[in-house]
C-alpha cells in the first residue's frame, strides 16, 4: 500500500517543482529589469521585504505563525548565510550578463545538489552520474573559456551564488523532517534582508517610479512562489531526481532574453547550456531507471517482508 504513496509524492514533488521554477523565472526577469536602474542592494531589500510581507500575510495557510517555532536556530541561521550568498551572488551576475547566460551558470546548481547530496544526505549515487556531473562541469568551462580572457567576476559571482543555492535546497531535504515549509521560506529572507539594509544606510537608495514599484512587488510575489515551489519538491522527493528539472527555465530564459533585450547567446554558450543540460537529463535517466527497478522488485515482496531491495547504478 505505500508504494501508491510514494508515486504520489514524486508526481506532487515534481509539480511543486516546476511552480517553483516558473516563480523563480519570473523573478529573474524582474529582476533584469529593475537592476538596470536600481542599486543591487535596494533590490535584494525590496524583494526580500515585499517576499517577507506576503509570506505574512499568508501565515494562516501555512499553519500560522505557530508553524515558525523551533530548536534548530543554528540550521536556520547558516540557511540565512547561504540565502544572502545566493541572492547577491546570482543577481550580481544577471545585472552584469546576457540572462541565459547568468541563468546557465546558475543551473549548474542541480549538478551541485547532486553531488552533495552523497556527504551531506548520505544518499547513493553511481558512476555513471559522477561522469554526468563531471560532463555537466566541462560545459561551465566550455561557456567561461578560462584562458581567453572571458572568465569576469560577474561569472564567478553567479557560480559562487549556486553553490550557495545548492546548499539551500540540500538543507531544505535534511531539516524537513521536522521544520515546516513556512519556517524554511520565512528565516532565509529575513538574512538578505537585513544584511542589504545595513548597505542602504549607507546612502544606498534611489526612489522608485510607479513602474519600478510594480516589478518591486511582482518580483516579491515571484520570490514566494519559488520558495513554496522549490520547497514543497525538494522534501517530497530526493535531490538527485527533482534537480535536474530545474533546467526548463533556461528554454524559457533564451526566449525572454531575445525577446526583450535581444540577447542571442554566442555558440560556445550554447554548446555549454546543451551539455549542463544533457547531463542533467542523464541523472534524471539514471535515477528513473532504479526507481523503476526498484519498483518492479518490490512487487515481489508483500509491504511487511524484511528483504531488502538493492539499488542499482
Amino acid at each position: 500500500m505505500s508504494l501508491p504513496s510514494a508515486q504520489d509524492s514524486t508526481t506532487s514533488a515534481v509539480a511543486f517543482l516546476l511552480l517553483g521554477v516558473a516563480g523563480g523565472l519570473g523573478l529573474d526577469l524582474c529582476a533584469k529589469a529593475l537592476l538596470a536602474n536600481y542599486p543591487l542592494e535596494q533590490f535584494v531589500f525590496l524583494r526580500s521585504a515585499i517576499g517577507l510581507t506576503i509570506f505574512l500575510l499568508l501565515a494562516r495557510q501555512f499553519g500560522g505563525v505557530k508553524s515558525l517555532l523551533t530548536r534548530k536556530w543554528p540550521a536556520h541561521f547558516l540557511r540565512t548565510l547561504f540565502a544572502t550568498g545566493a541572492m547577491f551572488g546570482f543577481f550580481y551576475g544577471l545585472a552584469r550578463m546576457p540572462l541565459v547566460s547568468a541563468l546557465t551558470l546558475g543551473f549548474t546548481a542541480p549538478l551541485m545538489v547532486t553531488a552533495l547530496s552523497v556527504p551531506v544526505l548520505g544518499e547513493q549515487v553511481g558512476w555513471r552520474r559522477w561522469v554526468a556531473v563531471v560532463v555537466g562541469f566541462t560545459g561551465v568551462l566550455i561557456i567561461l573559456r578560462p584562458g581567453t580572457g572571458e572568465v569576469s567576476v560577474a561569472a564567478l559571482a553567479t557560480l559562487f551564488g549556486s553553490f550557495c543555492y545548492a546548499c539551500l535546497a540540500i538543507t531544505a531535504r535534511k531539516l524537513a523532517t521536522t521544520e515546516s515549509t513556512y519556517a524554511l521560506s520565512i528565516y532565509v529572507i529575513t538574512g538578505p534582508m537585513f544584511v542589504s539594509a545595513s548597505m542602504l544606510s549607507r546612502g544606498g537608495w534611489q526612489a522608485p517610479d510607479a513602474s519600478g514599484w510594480l516589478l518591486f512587488l511582482l518580483a516579491g510575489a515571484c520570490s514566494v512562489i519559488a520558495w513554496i515551489g522549490i520547497i514543497g519538491g525538494y522534501r517530497r522527493a530526493p535531490p538527485a531526481l527533482l534537480a535536474p528539472f530545474e533546467y526548463t527555465a533556461i528554454v524559457g530564459a533564451a526566449i525572454a532574453g531575445y525577446l526583450i533585450w535581444d540577447e542571442v547567446p554566442d555558440r560556445w554558450t550554447v554548446v555549454g547550456a546543451l551539455t549542463i543540460i544533457a547531463s542533467g537529463l542523464f541523472v534524471v535517466y539514471r535515477e528513473i531507471g532504479v526507481s523503476l527497478r526498484s519498483l518492479r522488485q518490490a512487487r515481489r515482496f508483500p509491504p511487511e517482508s524484511p528483504a531488502t531491495l538493492p539499488r542499482h547504478h
